[in-house]
């Protein structure tokens, strides 16, 4: 397989996963709000993208919900 191939595979075309919308939309929320959490995720993700490029950060993404998809679910505080 290419690195051409590759790059499609985590960038574009056909996903295996689908994104929830309305997950998404809490996700826009807790990034735009002015708390604790807002702001270390807005500070983690500027920090993602002045390091990674887009393919890299995609492959971080689906390594990410792999973890998340065998881990168990946290009790809400």
């Amino acid at each position: 397989m290419s690195i051409a191939d590759i790059e499609q595979q985590l960038t574009g075309g056909e996903s295996v996963y689908c994104i929830n919308q309305a997950q998404m939309a809490r996700t826009q929320g807790i990034l735009t709000e002015d708390s604790e959490n807002g702001r270390a995720l807005r500070l983690a993700l500027e920090e993602l993208e002045a390091r990674y490029d887009r393919n890299q950060r995609a492959a971080l993404a689906f390594a990410l919900i792999e973890r998340l998809n065998g881990s168990v679910p946290e009790k809400p505080m």
